[in-house]
């Protein structure tokens, strides 16, 4: 799994991003650009400790299981649903997302793994740094390859 706090995986993803257009066309699910980058960036304002809440009923009885298809080296397949603290609804701007998600992508790979480690995910629980790594860089790439990025 490529490891997202290199320099090397960060500039893949910025550069991956820079391709984006506020024209980009999705080629599966219902979030635009905007609203696909405003998503990933909530994701990790939540690794970071700053967005969304506890785990909830359905991620205690679900999440543990769950969670091993995340972390696995397979890509995210489409389709899979979206806990409710990261859908993003009405518009948004491109260039401010654009933005926010570089500099959030940057504060992500400069935090070091074990301080994210302590910060559970709002449906999967208790994750360790590697675990992080591999779903961090996996949902980045998941919303890249959808928009052909």
């Amino acid at each position: 799994m490529k490891n997202i706090h290199t320099p090397e995986v960060l500039n893949e993803l910025i550069t991956r991003i820079n391709t984006l257009t506020p024209n980009s066309q999705r080629q599966w699910g219902k979030m635009d650009v905007a609203q696909m980058m405003a998503h990933c960036s909530a994701a990790i304002e939540a690794n970071l400790g700053e967005g969304a809440g506890k785990q909830g009923l359905l991620g205690r009885i679900f999440g543990k299981m769950a969670k091993k298809s995340v972390v696995s080296e397979e890509p995210f397949k489409q389709g899979l649903p979206t806990d409710k603290s990261f859908v993003i609804i009405g518009a948004k701007e491109f260039q401010e997302e654009k933005q926010r998600l570089t500099t959030m992508l940057s504060r992500l790979s400069a935090t070091a793994p074990a301080n994210l480690a302590k910060n559970p995910h709002p449906f999967f629980g208790k994750m360790t740094e590697s675990e992080w790594n591999s779903l961090n860089y996996k949902h980045m790439d998941h919303h890249l390859r959808q928009f052909g990025a």
